[in-house]
């Protein structure tokens, strides 16, 4: 069954350059040990390939239940001159949260 990653996470993202920072915060612990395993670079990238985005790289914040991911490419020529509707990018951690994932063993007990 896929979910999407709103039902486990919350997000923020913002401008950094040419780049988006975005930060995902799981719910739990729990939720957290799912989002590791199912938000990968490789997802990610494809997810936000429509706006051309050339890498992202991933940090695990375990702490704080968060990973931090950074988007290259996405705002071309930066928030000052990318054409962008959204130039700052603060509505990506909106757009990453759309992203369906595999839902977490036992998801379907928690539907009932």
């Amino acid at each position: 069954m896929k979910i999407r990653l709103v039902e486990l996470a919350t997000a923020r993202s913002g401008d950094k350059g040419e780049k988006i920072d975005l930060g995902v915060f799981a719910s739990s612990e729990l939720t957290f040990a799912w989002i590791v395993q199912e938000v990968t670079t490789e997802r990610v990238q494809t997810h936000f390939q429509p706006l051309g985005v050339t890498r992202v790289e991933r940090w695990e914040l375990p702490k704080l239940r968060a990973l931090k991911l950074v988007l290259h490419g996405a705002l071309p020529g930066g928030a000052a001159r990318t054409l962008r509707g959204d130039n700052l990018g603060k509505t990506l951690g909106s757009a990453l949260l759309r992203m369906e994932i595999d839902a977490p063993p036992g998801w379907e007990e928690r539907l009932d």
